[in-house]
């Protein structure tokens, strides 16, 4: 092989690399649990008791807006925090964060700890986006 042949095969691979990581990422591989739309995820709210909101952004995200009736518990202490959400171990759990790609790691934690979560797909930009209201 010459040097521009490996070259070319390098990038090739390194771009699929990268590509692979992101669908990984935003959920689309390799997930252990469902991703549900902002339509979806309000009529399960609306109609369904055994639905928990968890929102896994920060204090101030949370802070500055949420979807009504959301329980915060960030991205970087779920896995320390697990057990403050023992009680609703046996419910659906939608998780969302700003974009999705918070969301996809908390339902990773989640679904490894015995839990049955909902990535909420684009997060709460998704959410306001279809029209829907947040609580600010």
């Amino acid at each position: 092989m010459t040097r521009q042949q490996i070259m070319n095969l390098l990038s090739w691979i390194l771009l699929i690399g990268v590509m692979f990581y992101f669908a990984y990422a935003k959920g689309w591989i390799l997930a252990d649990f469902e991703s549900v739309s902002p339509k979806q995820a309000q009529t399960l709210l609306a109609n369904d008791k055994d639905v928990f909101l968890l929102d896994v952004r920060t204090p101030e995200e949370f802070a500055e807006e949420h979807i009504e009736g959301a329980t915060l518990i960030s991205l970087d202490t779920l896995n320390t925090s697990i057990g403050k959400l023992q009680e609703v171990k046996k419910k659906k759990i939608i998780v969302y964060c700003k974009s999705g790609m918070r969301s996809v790691a908390a339902s990773r934690i989640l679904a490894n700890n015995g839990f049955v979560p909902l990535n909420l797909e684009g997060g709460i930009n998704e959410w306001k986006n279809e029209g829907l209201s947040v609580t600010r």
